[in-house]
């Protein structure tokens, strides 16, 4: 009798065991599932990814009052997911503007940060051959301004980039900065399609 009950004991104590193992499992399998990256299509090839690519590779920049030495070099980072881009407008000034595509929310995204401490946050979209970026900031009275940024392809070998601010929430807008960027010829290569 006794070793019927070691017996079965042994057995409950196994099936227990076995449970709450199994159990175990089943909760870190249907959470690792829970967190993992969904089943989704690589931003190297998505197309929305790639609409920006128009903007890649080396560029010369002509603006009203530019130092011969502005220049922007786009590249893609992340593999292939994040469009950067570095520039130096000439007299020491230099920036470094950053878009993704987020298939989360399926909006483009920005940031804008140069050397004289400036930070612009933005979120736009962007088309085959036309990105357009919105942003607040604060002026300097506290005010709410509105950034825009627009970069639009004239040609092959030609960008045009424009910075518009608004003060009243978008009713109108002034041109800050407006740059022609005009693609550097190193064996003529155009990555961006």
């Amino acid at each position: 009798m006794q070793k019927k009950r070691l017996v079965r004991g042994s057995v409950t104590w196994f099936g227990r065991s076995l449970f709450f193992s199994l159990l175990a499992l089943l909760f870190w399998w249907q959470g690792s599932a829970t967190y993992a990256a969904p089943d989704s299509e690589s931003c190297a090839t998505s197309s929305e990814s790639r609409q920006f690519d128009f903007w890649l590779g080396e560029w010369s920049v002509s603006y009203p009052g530019a130092p011969d030495a502005s220049s922007s070099t786009v590249s893609l980072e992340l593999g292939k997911c994040v469009v950067i881009e570095n520039w130096t407008g000439g007299r020491n000034h230099q920036g470094i503007n950053v878009f993704a595509y987020s298939a989360d929310d399926q909006h483009w995204h920005g940031l804008f940060a140069d050397n004289e401490g400036r930070v612009h946050v933005f979120e736009g979209r962007v088309t085959a051959g036309s990105a357009e970026f919105v942003g607040p900031s604060r002026g300097p009275n506290a005010e709410t301004v509105l950034n825009r940024i627009r970069v639009v392809r004239q040609g092959p070998n030609r960008v045009e980039q424009s910075w518009e601010k608004s003060s009243d929430n978008g009713a109108t807008w002034s041109t800050v900065f407006r740059g022609e960027y005009s693609r550097k010829s190193k064996g003529s290569s155009n990555p961006g399609r």
